[in-house]
């Protein structure tokens, strides 16, 4: 009997039937790019044999000008045709289905070539789209139809035409993009044309026994987007057209809502899937925030969908499946939705990654494999590096023992979860200690190691984390002013008026956490609508509500500072660091740069500005929060090597830069792959 019964069900699609109701949804890797078609090959193999059911590929352009970029990946020739061939035959090999994605950016292109409905520059490219013609409308129509074919060819089980996100096909379907006048634009019949064109010519160059999925967009999340209706209706024809799934798509990428973000309430918006079923007669796939069994069950058991489309929990995780259904749920590495090691990653021209699993996409490159001859190994520290250490080298069948003075691992990761919005970590912390106690690791924790506790280890690895930076401000010693920890781990009260000084990414979590009173509106699905402004798309078109955002008021009067003269928060996530700064400006905190710290004392935090410390003022404060930076604790190191003991010195002790639980991990996974 599994807990999963609907998630683990078969599907019949007719001609072939899916193992199982998960599709691993698509990523833009970079791997294709790499022409490291070995490495491709892995990549999927793994997640086949983790026991999805059905894989779809990071996008393929399906012309030079759709390219997401210049030179992006796609079937242009029989060379890619064979070098695809190696990806499909590995993935079957592994029990495994794969389609290949084929994604058309339209004017998303970043590239001066891109191509469009109407000549309307994109605010996510700086290169505006030429116009296409009717010539130049079948020329894309046929290229669609080409990678079809080619997909085929290169024993892909089938395609997914990329119908939303603001992708070319998208920008046909709606007038904040298309503006045209002739039969692919006006009315929605005319708008619809194209993407119901392209499914029933690819349907007629393959045949039936082919799946073609549809990504469709089902809320736009942006002015003059689609209604529901519109939806119903484009769905209906694609179906008609010869689709064999529907996929949901959520919102463009310009638009101004998060919708994959950590702080984005799990299966947000599986209930935009649900108002779709029963109006088509093909299965229906939703996505987006799904990142655990239990919640895919719970989608699937109340009829949200037919499937759910999980994508990073895949780069979390490759055995999610088979995990869920042999009773190891506890087991499987959760997906946080930071972003910080995949789309951050792809939208830097970087391959993508895992914060949570390094191994991702690395799969051919670093290698963990069992040991001959095991060593004992001593690591100090139970934060994300230590604990991506110990974890790596017991899994290699080394003896380790893991020592932290706290009474529970996780480190900083404690800290982190305690942010309205930043709950999934929680789940991490949660994850590290069942992994822990389902390892032979010997963990010690309430211990205070010292260098003499270390002496016949093989390998000592110092993962001490970081010890607050001193800013040097006068009168910082004072009573009201506290440091982030004191905040956010001691939970010492905090007066209604509070300045935070720094605005790294703690200083952000800072004030994110003392604006926020009760419940975190990530807990909260009607709240969080709410409070960015989301709507139902049957009573608003483009799914946007007409009052617009709608945010509580603040629990503080916060101002937040910093000593560089520069906007506040460029430093943060390439993809999530936008969501932070709306955030804070929707609950009215005050960001200031460019700021000297000259004294704390009765009246509050004097200031001034500039290196010649000009308008000179005075904040009036309960509170001051020092989230000034950190400095590496290595005294234990420096004992160490005081005593001529070669040790490791990883994460926070040997770089203390933002708490970067990424590179931590990272690095205590290389490390430990090398024993």
């Amino acid at each position: 009997m599994t807990d999963y019964p609907h998630l683990l069900a078969p599907l019949d699609l007719g001609f072939t039937t899916l193992k199982n109701r998960v599709l691993m949804g698509s990523m833009h890797t970079g791997l294709e790019e790499t022409k490291d078609w070995n490495r491709v090959a892995e990549f999927y193999a793994e997640r086949a044999r983790g026991g999805v059911a059905l894989i779809v590929t990071g996008g393929m352009a399906p012309s030079k000008e759709g390219g997401v970029f210049p030179g992006a990946a796609g079937l242009f020739n029989d060379q890619d045709i064979a070098n695809h061939k190696v990806v499909t035959d590995r993935v079957h090999e592994a029990g495994g289905k794969i389609a290949m994605q084929i994604l058309h950016a339209g004017r998303y292109a970043y590239g001066p070539e891109c191509v469009s409905a109407s000549p309307i520059k994109s605010p996510i490219s700086p290169f505006p789209p030429k116009e296409l013609d009717e010539d130049g409308i079948e020329k894309q129509i046929q290229d669609f139809v080409t990678a079809t074919v080619r997909a085929r060819e290169a024993g892909y089980d089938g395609v997914e035409i990329m119908g939303s996100e603001g992708y070319f096909l998208n920008q046909f379907l709606v007038t904040h993009v298309n503006k045209r006048t002739d039969r692919w634009g006006g009315s929605y019949e005319n708008r619809m044309r194209l993407p119901v064109e392209v499914v029933r010519r690819c349907r007629e160059a393959v045949g039936e026994d082919f799946i073609i999925i549809y990504r469709l967009s089902m809320i736009d999340l942006l002015p003059e987007g689609s209604t529901h209706e519109e939806v119903v209706l484009l769905a209906k024809a694609v179906e008609d057209a010869g689709a064999t799934i529907i996929n949901t798509g959520i919102g463009w990428h310009e638009a101004r809502i998060p919708t994959i973000a950590t702080s984005v309430p799990r299966r947000a918006f599986a209930w935009v899937t649900k108002k779709l079923m029963g109006k088509v007669g093909i299965p229906v796939i939703t996505s987006n925030r799904i990142n655990t069994p239990e919640v895919a069950e719970d989608v699937l058991a109340e009829g949200c969908a037919d499937m759910v489309s999980m994508a990073r929990p895949f780069l979390a995780d490759a055995d999610f499946v088979n995990k869920a259904a042999n009773g190891q749920a506890a087991l499987i590495a959760p997906c946080i939705g930071c972003n910080q090691a995949c789309l951050d990653h792809t939208f830097g021209g970087k391959l993508t990654s895992c914060l949570v699993n390094p191994q991702a996409c690395h799969e051919t490159e670093l290698s963990i494999s069992s040991v001959e001859t095991p060593k004992t190994i001593a690591v100090v520290g139970a934060g994300p590096a230590g604990l991506s250490t110990a974890l790596t080298a017991a899994q290699r069948g080394h003896k380790v023992s893991l020592f932290d003075r706290s009474d529970k691992v996780g480190g900083q990761l404690n800290v982190a979860k305690q942010i309205p919005g930043k709950e999934e970590f929680w789940g991490l912390v949660d994850w590290y200690e069942a992994m822990v106690e389902a390892s032979d690791i010997d963990l010690q924790l309430g211990r205070d190691v010292s260098a003499g506790d270390l002496a016949g280890f093989d390998e000592v690895v110092i993962a001490t984390g970081v010890v607050a930076r001193d800013p040097g401000i006068p009168g910082q010693d004072r009573a009201e002013v506290l440091s982030y920890l004191d905040v956010l781990r001691d939970k010492k009260p905090v007066g209604k008026r509070v300045a935070v000084i720094g605005a790294g990414g703690i200083g952000f979590d800072v004030s994110e956490f003392l604006v926020h009173e009760g419940e975190s509106i990530t807990e909260s699905l009607p709240d969080w609508m709410e409070e960015w402004g989301v709507g139902d798309p049957e009573k608003t078109r483009g799914g946007l509500a007409p009052e617009g955002p709608q945010p509580d008021a603040p629990a503080r009067d916060v101002t937040l500072m910093q000593r560089k003269a520069k906007a506040l928060g460029k430093g943060l996530g390439k993809t999530t660091g936008w969501i932070h700064r709306a955030a804070l400006k929707m609950r009215n905190v005050n960001m200031m740069g460019g700021v000297n710290y000259e004294k704390i004392d009765d009246a509050g935090l004097h200031i001034s500005f500039g290196e010649t410390r000009e308008n000179p003022q005075v904040i009036e404060v309960d509170n001051v929060v020092l989230c000034t930076g950190q400095v590496p604790e290595r005294s234990l190191a420096d004992a160490l090597e005081a005593k001529g003991v070669t040790c490791h010195v990883i994460g926070g002790a040997d770089v203390a830069a933002e708490l970067d639980a990424k590179r931590a991990i990272n690095q205590g996974t290389r490390l430990a792959a090398t024993f």
